[in-house]
């Protein structure tokens, strides 16, 4: 099986110096596996086609990271530590996802991110079995509130609601998604 990685510690120079410490000393990579996985491997429901790192939304088209910035996706699970990070980090990191991966990585829209929140499961309210280790708690969206600029609306996978009470500098976890 062919291997790829996206590693955050070429951005290292561009952000924090408190991030750039965590990846210094962690040497944090996340590592992906191409989409090249066996038929009986890829796993299939009505909501998503999982295939490696990625779960494709049958129902947006768009594809996702099924783990956190910062973890690892091994033998079915995301491993690691979840780094943290703000508006402008992000940014940096999202560049490096493309370049490395391939395709143009965002922010998932506050809806994507929504749809993603599963009310019937125990926080993380989230399907564990296409995005396993999300931690129970906010994160981001490309989502501004309009009525403050300053604020940026996030999606808490401890308790499925959305919420605009967090600034762009402050740092939380981040999932990807692309378009197809």
């Amino acid at each position: 099986m062919q291997r790829r990685t996206f590693s955050l510690t070429r951005f290292s120079k561009s952000i924090t110096p408190q991030i750039a410490r965590l990846i210094g000393l962690c040497g944090v990579l996340i590592m992906c596996f191409s989409s090249s996985v066996r038929a009986e491997e890829q796993g299939r429901s009505a909501n998503f086609i999982i295939s490696g790192f990625t779960a494709i939304d049958l129902r947006s088209g768009v594809k996702w990271m099924r783990c956190s910035v910062g973890q690892v996706f091994e033998d079915g699970n995301c491993v690691g530590k979840i780094i943290r990070l703000n508006h402008d980090e992000i940014k940096i990191a999202l560049q490096q996802a493309s370049e490395q991966l391939g395709g143009e990585w965002r922010l998932p829209t506050l809806d994507e991110l929504e749809s993603l929140v599963c009310e019937a499961c125990e926080p993380p309210k989230i399907k564990k079995k296409y995005f396993p280790n999300i931690s129970p708690e906010a994160y981001w969206t490309s989502k501004r509130n309009f009525l403050n600029r300053k604020m940026v609306w996030t999606v808490n996978f401890m308790t499925g609601h959305n919420y605009s009470r967090f600034h762009a500098y402050q740092q939380l976890p981040v999932l990807f998604v692309r378009d197809r």
